[in-house]
């Protein structure tokens, strides 16, 4: 196994293109047919740049002279289009514009696009009324307003407004070292958004002065009559806690008008995002969850009626789903597009037990329906279905599987009791000769959780179809970080390259991941260290009892963040199962880390224990947190050990894996460490994954 051949391997699985985003447009051709055009923007990783490219591509779709909402024909895809230097875009509601925000040499650029081309261009940088456009999925958002004549965005409040603010030049001297607090991991320029307006016609930008001070505004949306915008505000006061992956911070739904009249639209004291508004602009969606507790957790769905200023629940948590295949919740971020044209019903993706699956709502009867059909058979092709966007009542998804690589497919909103008639639009160049199954898994009786009983939870394993010269398949235990977070059954780089490399895959989704419902993640909350841990290695003992072709003998651990915590338990607590592991930004010692994570409250709360901003640590807590923590089973670890840390890591200090390098080197265990000096958490750059993928591979080679 040369590195050349697994660098080959992973440039060949990562460099598979993904849609991120879809829009729709639809013309009338004559009176009895409709075309619909769809632009799909791909995202491609490219290992020789070691950079992600994005680019456009058109397909153009023809309804069946018999029924506007089916399709007839689908033409071949025009040319993908390269674009470069975009953070943000979007489409107008009626002349189909295309709004466009660009780096370019230093500056920041706002461009209009029409069919004849460039049609307006302003230089926001210099402008100079604000700092840096965010491009985010937390704050980002770029809006049209009905009349196509203003856009709004959110940027940083500008440096000049701070000076000003503080009496002059002089201040701003004093202050030149002043600490500004920022959003955590992978926001670390993020601290004082301002919510930007631009007038298309006099070429004018302004920042809507009347936001709270103590409330940093993000997700805005025009309301209707583009008279007042609607923002979701979230509250710095006393101080910033990260809010990546974090959907458990107290913020409100507000309303600002032009004239800097601000509202608080939400009740307090609780989380928001993702408000939607309906086509009809009678109703604003948005999702709600609780402050605090779980970093991320299951979520309602609240619908406020505009006209009567009434709030109601539209879905509500799912503590837990009655039975297997059904909806088990609200997750994830809705698309920025999520309405049926009548304004009726609501799509949206979640996972669900090891899946994701598209699901309907409909507002007259609340009745959650199922669009993926794959939830309950796992015959179906897709294990993963994401919505990309629904327009015009025409949904275009994103369906993947661990041996199929990401796939575009349209489908019309159905009737009610109607089935969806799919379409692909782009089938991936190839497909993969793994096989794939879900594993359910139900914890033996002195393995339940008292406060919540009667809880299991799942797997999916990923197998080369073909053995490579060998009669059993060395295992990869894969564990997902957060912990609430999920391993739905959808394309992953990682796996599917040690799937071509020969290696089978566990990836397991211990009590505490998402979609199975509220009561698995509040089951966890106390319990980190001991029920996660147990789950994944009964998780294994599952795997290798039902499938003989596994090896019991070469078992290997891989994970990051919380599932590198989990991976160097299993090495201490089961010691003689495990011949060798590679973790990435593990936490090592739950209580050394407490004064250098982005997230304090959740080191709290996931050793169970209450948290305020006010907390000061006390011994019985710094205690409970060492007992919890993969450092006290290190004097037992055998295995050796893979260590890869980014130097730039809000989230779990680096630190955190250099303790457990220096306990082992003292005891003269294998352990190798590799330092991303420009990564943060994710190590998400592209030429730090290929360097991840390559030793983890060696690493594993060598030592199984």
């Amino acid at each position: 196994m040369e590195p050349r051949e697994i660098t080959g391997v992973y440039g060949e699985v990562s460099g598979l293109p993904t849609p991120l985003s879809a829009h729709v447009r639809e013309e009338q051709f004559r009176e009895e047919l409709r075309i619909y055009t769809v632009t799909a923007e791909w995202s491609q990783s490219e290992l020789v740049r070691s950079s992600r490219l994005r680019y456009l591509q058109q397909f153009t779709l023809i309804s069946d002279s018999n029924d506007h909402k089916s399709i007839g024909t689908v033409l071949p895809p025009g040319p993908c289009v390269a674009v470069s230097g975009e953070l943000l875009s979007g489409f107008s509601p009626i002349q189909g514009l295309r709004a466009v925000i660009r780096d370019a040499s230093g500056h920041q650029l706002l461009e209009i696009w029409n069919c004849h081309g460039l049609r307006k261009c302003l230089n926001l940088t210099a402008l100079n009324k604000h700092g840096r456009v965010y491009d985010d999925a937390q704050f980002g958002c770029l809006s049209w307003s009905e009349c196509e004549s203003k856009l709004l965005y959110v940027a940083e409040k500008s440096k000049n407004a701070s000076v000003e603010a503080q009496g002059g030049g002089c201040a701003w001297t004093k202050d030149r070292s002043l600490y500004c607090e920022d959003w955590g991991e992978a926001l670390t320029n993020r601290s004082d958004p301002a919510i930007c307006v631009v007038d298309l016609q006099i070429g004018a930008v302004s920042v809507l002065e009347g936001v709270p001070p103590d409330v940093s505004p993000g997700q805005a949306l025009w309301a209707p009559g583009s008279h007042s915008v609607f923002f979701v505000g979230w509250y710095h006061e006393p101080f910033r806690l990260g809010l990546k992956f974090c959907s458990n911070r107290r913020s409100a739904l507000f309303r600002i008008d032009l004239h800097g009249h601000c509202e608080r639209l939400s009740e307090e004291n609780l989380s928001v995002s993702n408000p939607r508004l309906s086509p009809d602009g009678s109703t604003l969606i948005y999702l709600r969850g609780a402050v605090f507790g779980p970093h991320n957790q299951c979520l309602s769905l609240q619908q406020l009626d505009l006209k009567s200023g009434e709030t109601s629940t539209l879905l509500d948590v799912v503590s837990r789903p009655q039975a297997a295949g059904e909806f088990a919740g609200v997750y994830e971020a809705l698309p920025s597009c999520c309405w049926s044209a009548d304004s009726q019903r609501v799509m949206f993706s979640s996972a669900c037990r090891n899946q994701k699956g598209l699901f309907l709502v409909d507002r007259r009867s609340k009745t959650v329906t199922s669009l993926s059909d794959n939830l309950s058979d796992l015959s179906q092709a897709y294990g993963s279905w994401k919505l990309l966007t629904v327009q015009r009542d025409l949904m275009v998804v994103c369906c993947s599987s661990p041996n199929t690589p990401p796939t575009l497919r349209v489908g019309f909103v159905p009737a009610t009791g109607a089935a969806v008639s799919w379409h692909t639009l782009q089938k991936p160049i190839m497909t993969f000769d793994f096989s794939w199954k879900v594993l359910d898994v139900t914890p033996p009786s002195d393995e339940e959780n008292a406060n919540y009983p009667g809880l299991d939870f799942g797997a999916v394993l990923v197998k080369p179809s073909h053995l490579l010269c060998e009669t059993r398949i060395p295992l990869v235990v894969f564990i997902h970080g957060g912990p609430h977070s999920q391993f739905p059954a959808e394309w992953n780089c990682a796996t599917s390259g040690l799937a071509k490399l020969g290696f089978a895959v566990l990836m397991v989704n211990y009590r505490g991941s998402t979609g199975f419902g509220q009561h698995s993640i509040l089951s966890l909350i106390g319990q980190i260290g001991s029920q996660d841990v147990k789950d994944v290695q009964r998780a294994v003992l599952s795997a290798l009892e039902r499938d003989p072709s596994l090896d019991p003998d070469r078992l290997a651990v891989i994970g990051g963040s919380h599932g590198g915590f989990l991976a160097c338990h299993l090495l201490g607590q089961y010691p003689e199962s495990y011949r060798v592991c590679a973790a990435r930004n593990p936490v090592i010692n739950a209580a050394t880390l407490l004064g250098t994570s982005d997230i304090v409250d959740w080191r709290y709360t996931s050793a169970g224990f209450h948290y305020s901003y006010d907390q000061i640590p006390t011994a019985e807590v710094l205690a409970a947190m060492l007992q919890k923590s993969p450092i006290i089973h290190a004097a037992k670890i055998k295995a050796p050990v893979l260590l890869m840390l980014g130097g730039r890591d809000r989230r779990v200090s680096p630190h955190q894996g250099m303790e457990l390098y220096k306990a082992l080197k003292s005891r003269g265990s294998p352990v190798r460490l590799l330092w991303f000096p420009e990564d943060g958490h994710s190590l998400s750059r592209v030429d730090t994954q290929v360097d991840c993928f390559l030793n983890t591979v060696l690493w594993l080679h060598q030592h199984l």
